[in-house]
């Protein structure tokens, strides 16, 4: 035990986060080998998805997602690489944010590429992903890039209708097709 929080951790709290616990995660953000298992410690085991304990969650930072999708906790925060936030948030049918290297203080996280880790939040919704990110960032003096990072409240940019009008398109295997009306008919 450490007996200290980071920085990010300091801002959570001081914005009113009530911190629960830690999770499991893949030892070494799961790296250490071509042949590692995602989601596989040797102090936690191996974290499952919590609605198929036959799948994986997913990512390094698997135990966070887990953890909300079992509705352990409303939000967690994992570190990601590359995809070890918004890949159990993916598998767990959650919310990930990976934020801009700069805007979160990264102090006591170990990282594989200095140019790429971030802490970033996971939650069930947009709006929970943006009010924790507003408690999270911050200039930190230990951690030279956020230097510029500003704190606002992210969750009051946010609008129902800002997706009305828009088209969706749906990949499928051969391609990514426009979604259509029932009353139009398609055509191959």
């Amino acid at each position: 035990m450490t007996r200290r929080d980071a920085p990010m951790v300091a801002y959570l709290r001081r914005a009113g986060a009530v911190i629960l616990g830690k999770t499991n995660l893949s030892e070494w953000a799961n790296i250490r080998s071509t042949h590692s298992m995602s989601g596989w410690s040797a102090v936690g085991g191996l974290v499952r998805n919590p609605y198929a304990l036959d799948r994986t969650a997913c990512g390094s930072s698997s135990g966070s997602g887990a953890a909300v999708a079992a509705s352990f906790a409303a939000a967690a925060i994992g570190t990601e690489t590359d995809g070890s936030v918004v890949c159990p948030s993916s598998l767990n049918g959650l919310v990930g944010f990976k934020p801009s290297i700069g805007l979160v203080s990264r102090t006591h996280v170990v990282p594989i590429s200095h140019s790429q880790d971030t802490p970033g939040p996971m939650a069930r919704s947009v709006t929970d992903v943006a009010i924790l990110l507003s408690g999270m960032v911050g200039a930190d003096p230990a951690d030279r890039v956020t230097a510029a990072a500003v704190t606002k409240d992210y969750a009051a940019g946010l609008s129902a209708s800002a997706l009305s009008g828009m088209r969706i398109g749906v990949v499928r295997p051969d391609g990514v097709r426009p979604r259509i009306s029932s009353s139009a008919t398609m055509r191959r």
